[in-house]
């Protein structure tokens, strides 16, 4: 059986690699490590790359193991998700690895001018309807811009098409430079090995959306500093596979 939210909740209270700053307490409790994540938690000078949307924090792990002379910091405001990820990395003793339980609508507030060099999305909710809490809107674009170095990647990792495909009209209209992009993840040629090795990486749900014969798409560009960004006027239509509510328990779920 698995552990109870209350007790996750618990643990994370205690958790030396997690950090808890929802909406609620952000205004009143200002966050000192903004500009010193490298000085007083990773006590390095690496790079550091955001998850945003983390979910269980799989994908975050998992590249932090890969990429030990990186720094990695998984975002996410569902804590009982968080939990697992924040546990495994205890356990396995991941020093480059942090977690940062808080909206993302606020995330200019916990990092510095240039202090990140790179942005995951990974199966971010398309937001259908509401363009301005689309994780790859010009909206969210301009807040990481306040932290992001200037020409930091942002990678979508997606299995909407409909993001998938807004994210594409966004970084067309606004000139962004694309370094890659394909509607067929694996199915797609990818040279590098580093990035065969980062792109193969699976989540809980990513294996889930692939059962049920969805394309994996993927792109990254650069976010330049410089620049007035807008947002693409296009109609999209809307993803059918939609219907099904994500936080339904599925078999495979079920079955844990």
């Amino acid at each position: 059986m698995s552990k109870g939210k209350l007790a996750k909740f618990a643990d994370m209270e205690r958790y030396e690699n997690v950090f808890q700053y929802p909406f609620s307490v952000v205004e009143q409790v200002p966050f000192e490590m903004k500009g010193h994540w490298r000085e007083l938690y990773f006590h390095n000078s690496h790079p550091i790359i955001l998850e945003l949307g983390c979910g269980k924090g799989e994908y975050t792990v998992e590249l932090a193991r890969m990429f030990p002379d990186v720094n990695f910091i998984g975002v996410d405001i569902k804590g009982a998700r968080m939990w697992t990820g924040a546990t495994l990395a205890l356990q396995e003793g991941l020093k480059n690895v942090a977690f940062l339980r808080t909206n993302i609508e606020v995330i200019d507030r916990f990092f510095c001018k240039d202090e990140v060099q790179e942005i995951w999305l990974t199966f971010s909710d398309p937001q259908m309807k509401n363009p301005r809490k689309r994780l790859t809107s010009t909206y969210f674009m301009e807040r990481y811009r306040h932290f992001l170095c200037d020409g930091g990647l942002v990678h979508l990792k997606t299995d909407s098409n409909f993001l998938f495909t807004y994210t594409t009209y966004m970084v067309n209209h606004n000139k962004l430079p694309l370094l890659f992009h394909t509607e067929d993840l694996y199915h797609t040629d990818v040279t590098d090995d580093d990035t065969q090795r980062i792109l193969s990486i699976q989540t809980y749900y990513e294996k889930m959306w692939i059962e049920r014969g969805l394309n994996i798409r993927y792109m990254k560009f650069r976010l330049p500093q410089e620049g007035t960004l807008s947002e693409p006027e296009v109609e999209i239509e809307f993803d059918d596979y939609r219907s099904y509510r994500r936080d339904k328990r599925t078999p495979l779920e079920a079955g844990r």
